[in-house]
């Protein structure tokens, strides 16, 4: 009787706390060449929150791709009167089970030498392409600086692709769920001078309710 009781009370508490749970929101990045729609992690909040934020305020609405390189990934998050940055950091939110698989949404920030607590942009965000990458590759990358690559992240990087130098250095906090086509084909367009597209590639984002 007394584990029946046990039983039952586990059973409510998994209900309870499966209820509360608060699903992963979704944004679609609007653009030209389609839609990318993209999850926001719940374990990265301060880069979720922000960015929830930036939408609702318009900030992304015209704001422009500036830096494109094929194979490698799309960065934006510049307002489209020309700032930047909205003027502050977002603390890092570096987790290791979120890597640089292709479709990864990661926070741009500054480097090491004046950021050394790899604090994210306010608002620059890039989505990773990145090309499949061999285990022996990773093996050496390993064996340079350290990072251990997990058997997810080997499998993953040697069929999907993604840029695996970057893992342990930037904040992911969404990936792309829908519309990789799209990423590839933003990857693709011509650029100029500092991988600025010749075209202007621009966005309009929304967060799905």
């Amino acid at each position: 009787m007394r584990n029946l009781f046990l039983l039952i009370v586990l059973f409510f508490s998994i209900q309870v706390v499966a209820q509360t749970e608060k699903p992963e929101t979704l944004a679609v990045i609007h653009t030209s060449y389609g839609d990318i729609t993209v999850k926001l992690y719940n374990d990265t909040p301060l880069h979720r929150d922000n960015f929830i934020k930036l939408v609702n305020e318009g900030w992304y609405n015209g704001s422009p791709f500036h830096r494109v390189i094929n194979r490698f990934m799309i960065q934006g998050g510049g307002n489209k009167d020309g700032r930047p940055d909205p003027g502050y950091k977002i603390d890092a939110e570096i987790l290791p089970n979120y890597f640089h698989k292709k479709g990864a949404l990661a926070a741009a920030r500054l480097g090491d030498q004046v950021n050394p607590k790899k604090q994210s942009s306010g608002s620059q965000f890039y989505i990773v392409q990145g090309q499949v990458t061999p285990k022996s590759y990773l093996d050496r990358a390993s064996a340079q600086s350290g990072f251990k690559y997990t058997q997810e992240m080997i499998d993953t990087y040697g069929t999907l692709g993604g840029t695996p130098h970057l893992d342990g250095g930037y904040t992911v906090f969404g990936e792309v769920v829908m519309g990789l086509d799209v990423v590839d084909k933003i990857a693709a367009v011509k650029t100029g001078r500092g991988d600025v597209p010749v075209e202007a590639v621009t966005m309009t984002i929304e967060i799905v309710d």
